[in-house]
């Protein structure tokens, strides 16, 4: 990945440098970006630019819009209905309902599947992701056949966060990349919570006080829409700990 944020405008020009450019691999064009013959790629989103080197993948970012599944990426889904072999998971407001084998849990069976409502909330990994079929989540590893802490969420509550929000929390070191402080610095304080996040925008905590839940999560939301930074985020913290106290 690219190690420096860059944002982009539609129309803006690309420096070639960013464009990933693997000798064998086709390269890669992601949502936000269009191919200008000969040789120039193009944004029509506004958003972070993101390459992908491995992949040979580039693709613009936005923090608000629409999530489209991305194979392997964590989301967490709302179960629309079953069928007779399936759940019809909602990822997102507005967009179809997306397909999760009922099988497709640690060590379920036909007899030991988890039966869940509709409403009741999944961590899963998109499987399958194509603009020509239904896309598909799993809450098993498919190599390990451990949930590896993916399946049903029970408990605690649910917060939208914008789609740029996700990213960060995703990040492996979400303090130093990320630049988010907020949940490091409640647990310092003693909070003691458990969280998820959805690359779709979504925020999950639990814990046995519901006093924290809401705190954890409008600590979260508060970053996210007013986009503070690493040393307001403390002292959102410091407020909200005051406030609990």
């Amino acid at each position: 990945m690219s190690s420096e944020p860059v944002f982009v405008l539609p129309g803006d020009h690309i420096p070639p440098d960013l464009v990933p450019s693997h000798p064998k691999k086709p390269l890669r064009l992601g949502p936000g970006l269009r191919h200008v013959p000969p040789n120039d790629v193009v944004p029509t989103l506004a958003g972070q630019l993101v390459t992908d080197r491995p992949k040979n993948a580039i693709r613009v970012e936005t923090s608000h819009g629409r999530y489209v599944p991305r194979v392997g990426e964590l989301v967490i889904g709302t179960i629309h209905k079953s069928a007779a072999d399936v759940y019809y998971v909602h990822l997102s407001d507005h967009t179809a309902p997306v397909l999760l084998p009922q099988l497709s849990f640690e060590s379920a069976t036909k007899k030991t599947r988890p039966v869940l409502a509709p409403g009741a909330l999944v961590y899963a990994r998109v499987t399958l992701a194509n603009k020509h079929m239904d896309a598909e989540l799993e809450c098993v590893s498919s190599s390990t056949g451990k949930s590896d802490g993916l399946g049903p969420l029970t408990g605690g509550m649910m917060f939208d966060i914008s789609l740029g929000m996700a990213r960060r929390l995703m990040m492996p070191k979400s303090v130093q990349e990320g630049k988010i402080v907020v949940l490091e610095e409640l647990g310092a304080l003693g909070l003691q919570f458990d969280t998820a996040t959805g690359r779709n925008g979504r925020f999950w905590v639990d814990s046995e006080n519901t006093k924290t839940v809401l705190a954890v999560g409008r600590a979260i939301q508060e970053t996210d829409e007013r986009r503070l930074g690493v040393e307001d985020q403390r002292k959102l913290v410091r407020k909200i700990i005051k406030d609990l106290s």
